[in-house]
């Protein structure tokens, strides 16, 4: 990598990089943000059993091929009463007039959708496209028509529309995260100037890499998720890969080095590590590929496009920067702030841990343990309308549901038939009605064509239970096989329900597939970084314990809702079935940012002749204070969302923030400096295969990098 011709470039060049950066991203988000593509939300397909029952659907039956909304009407008077059928049915008329409203059941015209004690109803309304593509403005004065129709009933909607539509995009934590992030750069650089610089190529990154993704959601459809996540992922490593930059670039200037050659050694010895870092997360990213989801794919390019963004930013953008702030990068100073006196405390730390190693790694292995073992009961499922915020009106309405029905009227499963005989579909309803679990079935109904027929069953628990996936499981196991098999007909269970189980299923079985991916290449690129297989197998069992104990956080958290009231949860609830198979890769990619940036500066010294001992805690040292910043920042950008309102990315923050703090706690300031002290000169063990394949490292000094250069 010629970084030093490319740091002295931009830095000589500093008009041209600084034109370019803005011509570019100003073209770039003109096009992106005016040209942007619908997000897709459909995480069914492939060859699961719901897959196959919505193309059945949509070949079959154009009505119940979409989603639905469900209309929830509650009256303690009756909902026949002469005062309480009328409004229902004007509201009714209303619903079946909205946009992509293709068909109403009504409850006075269809048998079992008005409650055994009369004051319950339901009417469902089935639309002609998936619930992604309904209008939230539709949605919404639907909402509104129902709120202004006051009277002795209650009317509430439901239903993924529903959701999506009361759930606002976007919020605060952004500005929240640039915020902190403010705050933290003042207390590590004490000087204006050097907190700006940081935020402001971070800011070039993301909102070029952010416009970039709303194209590529045109080969690429993303879920609505992935901006969000994008962004949070390009805010937290992008500042971070600029404070690593600027600190090297103020130590530069610090021992005296001129402007221009502070900024070479800072890009060529940190901008190396972030190029690395960054690359490392890239390909974590990239091994949600082994999903086989498309909308993940989509998921992991989204991401991976805001970190090359930011990387690149790092390297050509800051260079030019600094070319501008020269030395009086420390002006502007805040008083009290950025000043360290006496031997670091991270120093003198890592003597204390090095002189009781086996204690100090004990404890923190101990310590991760026990935060990860209420990871061992998480279950995964998608959120629906009984997550929701209490005070909106599809959390109203499942409670009218749950109240009046049961709370699997919520939750329906609908059995597709292709084939078979009208004697075949009534032995599959009642078997499926006397299967333990199902609450009621209604009727069997065939298709136009006559070649496919449906059969709605209700379970006796809500999507949320872990009872439902059992249930499924059964019917597709013993009942459909016992009652169909001989008859030549296929049948499939489907609808929301089954989708969303069908999509834990498969996360559960390719997870391990996906860990041996991200772990195994993450590896190798540790490995020829700093030439060390000991200090690569430490990384990766360091991060995998810190992984797990924040699974354990989120779990104990959202599932077992110990303070998920007091962080913006509304209920217990499973976690969300994409969260932990983002947080992996993520989390794994930034946990190794850290490694990198630590473990290259103790190699830096190492290659100098300084015992591995001394250079494990002049590393420390070094880099301890700079690394606190950079996961204080990061801690604090997650975490910020849990001020938001989707429930899905208040857990992906939640366990995000959880983890870059176990990470650069209890991992970097104790078990980095144990392990390696306990392994002592094994730590740069490297077989002679490798390091004769592998590029000799070097770390360039500025006066190196200037005979370099002059020659």
């Amino acid at each position: 990598m010629r970084l030093p011709l490319l740091a002295r470039f931009c830095y000589r060049r500093r008009r041209l990089t600084v034109a370019a950066w803005i011509a570019g991203t100003v073209a770039v988000m003109v096009l992106g943000f005016g040209f942007a593509a619908e997000p897709l939300n459909d995480f069914s397909g492939g060859d699961s059993g719901s897959a196959k029952a919505t193309d059945l659907l949509e070949e079959h039956f154009a009505d119940q091929s979409g989603d639905s909304i469900t209309l929830a009407v509650q009256a303690d008077a009756g909902v026949r009463s002469a005062e309480v059928r009328p409004r229902v049915e004007r509201t009714i008329e209303r619903f079946a007039d909205t946009p992509h409203v293709a068909s109403v059941s009504s409850p006075y015209e269809i048998p079992g959708q008005i409650s055994p004690d009369g004051k319950t109803a339901f009417a469902t309304g089935n639309l002609d496209v998936p619930s992604e593509d309904m209008s939230k403005e539709d949605v919404n004065a639907l909402l509104d028509d129902v709120r202004s129709d006051t009277g002795p009933v209650e009317i509430q909607l439901g239903g993924t529309a529903v959701d999506a539509a009361e759930t606002p995009g976007g919020g605060p934590s952004e500005a929240i995260g640039v915020l902190a992030a403010i705050v933290i750069l003042l207390v590590a650089f004490g000087s204006v100037l050097a907190m700006g610089l940081p935020i402001l190529t971070a800011l070039f990154g993301i909102g070029s890499g952010l416009a970039l993704i709303m194209l590529l959601g045109h080969p690429l459809p993303a879920p609505s998720f992935s901006p969000i996540v994008a962004a949070l992922i390009g805010l937290g490593v992008g500042i971070d890969y600029a404070l690593f930059i600027v600190t090297r670039f103020r130590e530069e200037l610090h021992d005296g080095n001129d402007p221009e050659e502070a900024t070479v050694t800072a890009v060529a010895t940190a901008g190396r590590a972030v190029l690395f870092a960054g690359t490392t997360v890239v390909i974590a990213l990239m091994g949600l590929f082994v999903m086989q989801q498309s909308l993940l794919n989509a998921v992991a390019v989204a991401a991976a496009v805001t970190v090359l963004m930011t990387m690149l930013g790092a390297v050509t953008l800051l260079p030019a920067l600094l070319g501008f702030a020269g030395r009086s990068i420390d002006r502007l100073r805040v008083p009290g702030f950025g000043r360290t006196r006496g031997r670091p405390l991270a120093e003198r730390w890592a003597r204390v841990v090095q002189a009781h190693p086996i204690v100090a790694g004990l404890a923190a292995v101990v310590v991760l343990l026990v935060l990860a073992v209420p990871a061992l009961s998480m279950r995964l499922s998608l959120p629906d309308s009984s997550t929701q915020p209490h005070d909106h009106s599809g959390y109203r309405a499942s409670q009218i549901m749950a109240e009046g029905f049961g709370p699997g009227t919520a939750a329906p499963l609908i059995l597709v038939t292709e084939g078979g005989t009208g004697a075949d579909q009534g032995r599959l309803a009642a078997s499926v009605r006397d299967t333990p679990g199902v609450a009621a079935v209604q009727p069997p109904r065939t298709s136009g064509d006559g070649a496919a027929s449906i059969l709605v069953a209700f379970p006796t628990t809500g999507a949320q239970d872990e009872a439902t996936p059992e249930l499924v499981h059964t019917l597709r196991d013993d009942v459909i096989p016992r009652v169909m098999d001989g008859t030549g007909a296929q049948t499939y269970v489907g609808g929301q329900n089954a989708a969303s189980i069908d999509f834990a299923d498969e996360v559960s079985t390719r997870l391990p597939w996906l860990i041996a991916v991200v772990v195994g290449l993450s590896l190798l690129l540790l490995v020829a970084l700093v030439r060390s297989v000991t200090v690569a197998l430490q990384a990766a069992v360091m991060n995998l314990l810190s992984i797990a104990a924040a699974y354990g956080v989120l779990t104990a958290v959202v599932q077992w809702g110990w303070a998920g009231n007091l962080l913006g949860f509304p209920t217990d609830m499973p976690v969300t079935t994409w969260v932990p198979l983002m947080m992996f890769p993520i989390l794994f990619g930034l946990s190794m940012d850290y490694e990198v940036f630590l473990v290259s500066r103790i190699r830096e010294n190492y290659e100098t002749g300084v015992p591995t001992r001394e250079a494990v805690a002049l590393g420390l040292s070094r880099t301890a204070r700079v690394i606190t910043a950079a996961a204080a920042i990061m801690v604090m950008v997650f975490l910020s969302v849990l001020l938001g309102a989707d429930v899905a990315v208040k857990q992906m923050g939640l366990g995000m923030g959880v983890a870059i703090l176990i990470d650069a706690t209890i991992v970097r300031l104790v078990l980095v400096p144990a392990l390696m002290e306990l392994f002592g000169e094994a730590n740069w063990w490297l077989p002679r295969p490798l390091a004769r394949i592998l590029p000799s490292r070097r770390t360039p000094t500025a006066e190196a990098t200037r005979e370099s250069l002059r020659a």
